[in-house]
């Protein structure tokens, strides 16, 4: 790869997450239709979520069995999401520890916990922050004993504005020298113009200007420099109601553009579009519908759009972590 190339990927699963912390579900996955599109679009992640949770909870993965589509040059981008009720932070770290033993040989980036700044998901159980800090300190400690050079441990969290732009500065104080040497990137959920408008001559400019903002204002400030790349963990728009196909292959060329535009100078590492195919193409709700092809795999037209930007500003060769 070359100083100007992205690693991208994609979640290739039909459940989504609602506003509430919900999983929306329609049409179970097709994993050799999955597979067939994954080929054509030649994506080098694969992004799956996987749950700690207590005993008698059970969240299902999102997709089923991600590691079946580690194939064909592709590898893993894991997230390992916190859901204890009990706050069993040392259960956590366990798991952690157990997900790179049985997956780090195909796992390229493993993020620990999902969007923790926020009051739903991950960010609504108890100590959740402590499961970060000690779940990246475990997965860095476990992938250096067994050799996984490769595997690069991180975590996210959405758009950091106002009072929020310490909760990263919070979290290395919190975690001290050990977590800051720990991470091996940080990384950002956003939707532009998804939950708020924005003009359309205008996306690209604000997507150049949220990246400046999370690096110089949140991530820096918490002594996290600029060789920690910056990976965009999720990003997509919905189709439906006032919605259209055409518009949605706008938006992702617009903001793939900035992204790559802003790649060297703000160290963005990848990108990782959400999703693959629609949850459930009859359903109106702005969740259903994020997907670049419908719930029965019959692309949108940003479904080309995703190909022709992976083929022009990725890598040309399978990914290979470093």
């Amino acid at each position: 790869m070359t100083a100007d190339d992205l690693v991208f990927g994609i979640y290739p699963g039909g459940a989504v997450g609602d506003e509430n912390g919900g999983l929306l579900q329609g049409p179970p996955d097709d994993p050799d239709r999955i597979t067939e599109a994954l080929d054509h679009l030649r994506v080098s992640l694969v992004r799956g979520y996987v749950s700690f949770s207590d005993p008698g909870d059970a969240y299902p993965q999102a997709p089923e069995r991600v590691e079946q589509y580690a194939t064909g040059g592709r590898m893993l981008d894991l997230v390992a999401q916190y859901r204890s009720r009990s706050g069993d932070v040392a259960g956590y770290v366990a798991f952690v520890r157990d997900l790179v033993r049985r997956h780090g040989a195909r796992v390229a980036t493993l993020q620990v916990t999902e969007e923790p700044n926020l009051p739903v998901y991950d960010g609504s159980h108890p100590r959740v922050l402590e499961a970060l800090v000690e779940g990246v300190v475990a997965a860095k400690e476990e992938a250096r004993l067994l050799g996984l050079d490769h595997l690069r441990v991180g975590f996210n969290t959405t758009p950091l504005f106002g009072p929020a732009e310490g909760f990263v500065a919070a979290l290395t104080a919190d975690g001290g020298p050990r977590f800051v040497a720990a991470l091996d990137y940080v990384g950002l959920d956003f939707f532009p113009d998804v939950f708020q408008p924005a003009p359309a001559d205008g996306l690209g400019e604000a997507v150049a200007g949220l990246l400046g903002h999370h690096r110089d204002r949140c991530l820096t400030p918490a002594g996290i420099d600029e060789s920690v790349p910056l990976w965009i963990t999720e990003n997509g728009w919905p189709t439906g109601p006032e919605r259209s196909p055409r518009r949605q292959a706008d938006v992702l060329e617009t903001i793939v553009t900035a992204v790559v535009n802003c790649r060297i100078r703000r160290n963005i590492g990848g990108y990782t579009h959400f999703a693959l195919r629609d949850a459930d193409s009859t359903k109106p709700g702005l969740f259903y519908r994020f997907g670049l092809l419908t719930d029965d795999y019959r692309p949108k037209p940003a479904f080309d759009t995703y190909q022709r930007l992976v083929k022009r500003f990725g890598s040309a060769q399978s990914f290979s972590p470093s």
